[in-house]
């Protein structure tokens, strides 16, 4: 009965448009309050050490550095500089301007880890160019939107450092060293269809008659920024600090760039920088905490192993029911955002996961691949909202161009499933 009102409060609560955190909590601390009737204070100060200990965890404290790494790189002017490097490299032509988006959202990847903080500094920069050169808003935006969740992949990665607070056995370094090739080629993967795209439906026509940059000033005015992952991903390997370390090394980085080299970031700049950076991170971590309260519930109500135990003996086999799983993950992708999923569904999946002895390293990148696809997956998609909005057209106009690159995406999770050693050769070969 109790775990009964427990999905019924959550699912009630989101389909009258609460905010999942909320709706989270208040399913969470209800639950507990029923299950404790008869004890004092009705087991209310369980709600409190929940909430508690979901946000006392030390990797948490990379998210909202990490935030603010995007929102000071999206003021510093990187992103145009990498874009002008970029095409003096590629060139000018048909389908060029796309692939310039989805590489440059790639390696802003290597930067920030945040899918949306990307879109909209890859988006300010490339949607205008991209319709100056005859390409439609409505493509431009879906560009820009798949190219920008490949951020979760390629480290550092939010999604992972979320993953690895859920999941002890995997830690931040081998999750984001696991995520490098498959964010590589999913990237590839979504350059050959906009490339394809762009030449079948003559889209970009304008765009050989613009200027190519010149190389050598393009290389030095991007220099900065193409430091920026070396400085933080090679700093964590060489062992000179820690990823929550490297989060505030990334912070000060790109404050020295945006204020000192490039000087596109005013003093006056840094209240909003720090305002936006610190009304997302609120919003980040309350989701973690409330959901701790609603995991709290389940693991005190034992709703856990028996349903693991159901779906791991329903007869369906391992790849069976890793295609459900497949199908369901991709579905709520579609309603709700990746931390919400990865902290409502990840204690479910977990003990179905060690079932079948799934490496928790390859699991957590198969996961944050499939919350990838739900990035640009209509209709509530958190890149693809930015990107639209920046592109002033309603999403359901991209629905057309988001479906293809829907389809090439999947191939790498297709590909990560059928060869593991796709995520774990670069782990343990870095030793971790």
């Amino acid at each position: 009965m109790i775990v009964t009102t427990l999905f019924i409060v959550f699912a009630v609560l989101m389909v009258i448009g609460l905010p999942v955190g909320v709706a989270l909590g208040v399913a969470g601390a209800l639950a507990i309050v029923m299950s404790n009737l008869d004890t004092q204070w009705f087991g209310l100060m369980a709600v409190p050490q929940s909430f508690y200990a979901g946000l006392a965890k030390y990797p948490l404290l990379a998210i909202p550095m990490f935030v603010l790494v995007g929102s000071i790189f999206d003021r510093s002017g990187v992103a145009s500089r990498l874009v002008n490097f970029a095409i003096a490299i590629v060139g000018r032509g048909p389908g060029m301007l796309p692939l310039v988006a989805i590489a440059v959202a790639m390696f802003l990847g290597g930067i920030s880890g945040s899918g949306p903080a990307c879109a909209a500094a890859v988006g300010a920069v490339m949607i205008g160019a991209m319709n100056r050169a005859g390409y439609p808003r409505p493509f431009s935006a879906s560009i820009v939107a798949a190219g920008a969740s490949t951020d979760i992949l390629i480290p550092p990665s939010i999604a992972f450092i979320v993953y690895s607070v859920l999941v002890p056995q995997a830690s931040v370094p081998a999750l984001f060293a696991a995520g490098m090739v498959p964010g590589i080629i999913a990237g590839i993967t979504l350059i050959i269809p906009a490339v394809w795209l762009s030449r079948r439906h003559n889209m970009g026509t304008l765009e050989a008659s613009l200027p190519r940059p010149p190389f050598w000033p393009s290389l030095f005015g991007a220099a900065w920024g193409l430091i920026a992952p070396v400085l933080i991903l090679g700093g964590m390997r060489m062992g000179y600090f820690t990823p929550t370390e490297a989060a505030v090394v990334a912070v000060f980085y790109g404050l020295f760039v945006g204020m000192v080299v490039h000087r596109t970031i005013k003093v006056r700049d840094l209240f909003l920088i720090f305002r936006e950076a610190a009304e997302l991170s609120a919003v980040i971590m309350m989701v973690v905490t409330l959901a701790g309260i609603f995991a709290w519930a389940l693991s005190t109500l034992s709703v856990i192993d028996p349903i693991a135990r159901a779906i791991v003996g329903s007869g369906l086999g391992e790849y069976g029911i890793m295609a459900l799983l497949v199908v369901l993950l991709m579905v709520l992708g579609m309603f709700l955002d990746g931390i919400s999923i990865f902290l409502i569904f990840v204690p479910l999946l977990m003990p179905i996961a060690q079932a079948f002895s799934w490496d928790p390293v390859w699991f957590g990148v198969l996961l944050t691949l499939m919350v990838a696809l739900g990035q640009f997956t209509p209709p509530v998609a958190v890149n693809l909202m930015v990107s639209c909005r920046i592109a002033q057209v309603p999403m359901e106009s991209t629905v057309r161009w988001v479906v293809w690159l829907l389809g090439s995406m999947s191939l790498t999770l297709i590909l990560v499933i059928a060869f593991p050693e796709l995520a774990l050769w670069l782990p343990r070969y870095l030793g971790y």
